[in-house]
């Protein structure tokens, strides 16, 4: 397949999770409360990460809606009212910068809606952020989803001077994600950077994660 065709194929791959997304909303009664979950299922990479900041933009632009005051009246004066959106996440990880678009995404849309975020069966490496990016208070995990932090891991071959060039990029992607990871939890730079002093694979349990700020509840 030829990078052009590839390109199509992930353009309509968007569209039609956007629009199928789209139809679902507008086809619900609006006495009818519309399913607002979205899911990170797999790894997170660029046609997946279109799908997932366009529903975002289209669960929060559809946030409000006008109830009775009185809901045993239906005909009592109106008021406005705010739906959250919940993000599904069991994902292996992924590309760092793909997470880091999701990320200032969630980042915007929490500051007028709800992002309730739920993790299950794996949560790792670049998918542990955004699990851990939802409205504080919001944030679940599965009983027994298994959550993994890490090292930003790359490879590159070529001259030396391209080789140290691409290292300083990767470094300041774990400087990165090392700040979003102390910004959304309860754990601080030193304490991250300890826990990958290791140079291993970061295991937790749900009641681990729990304890490191990095959810909020267990289901």
């Amino acid at each position: 397949m030829s990078e052009f065709e590839e390109e199509e194929k992930s353009g309509e791959s968007t569209s039609s999770s956007v629009i199928l997304l789209s139809d679902m909303l507008e086809g619900l009664s609006e006495k009818t409360n519309p399913i607002r979950k979205i899911g990170i299922v797999g790894d997170i990479e660029e046609a997946k990460t279109s799908d997932i900041v366009y529903s975002m933009i289209l669960l929060h632009d559809t946030r409000e809606r006008e109830v009775p005051k009185d809901p045993e009246d239906p005909n009592s004066e109106l008021e406005k009212v705010v739906d959250p959106f919940e993000v599904i996440i069991s994902t292996n990880g992924g590309d760092a910068r793909e997470m880091f678009a999701i990320y200032d995404m969630i980042r915007q849309l929490r500051k007028d809606c709800e992002i309730h975020t739920l993790g299950i069966g794996k949560v790792m490496s670049a998918g542990v952020p955004l699990l851990a990016s939802g409205t504080k208070g919001k944030r679940r995990i599965g009983k027994y989803c298994r959550v993994m932090i890490h090292n930003v891991s790359a490879g590159t071959i070529g001259a030396i001077n391209q080789m140290q060039n691409e290292m300083k990029e990767v470094e300041e992607i774990q400087k990165l994600y090392i700040e979003i990871l102390a910004a959304e939890t309860n754990m601080t730079e030193r304490e991250i950077r300890d826990m990958f002093s290791k140079n291993v694979n970061v295991y937790l349990s749900a009641e681990e994660a729990l304890k490191l700020g990095i959810v909020d509840e267990i289901i």
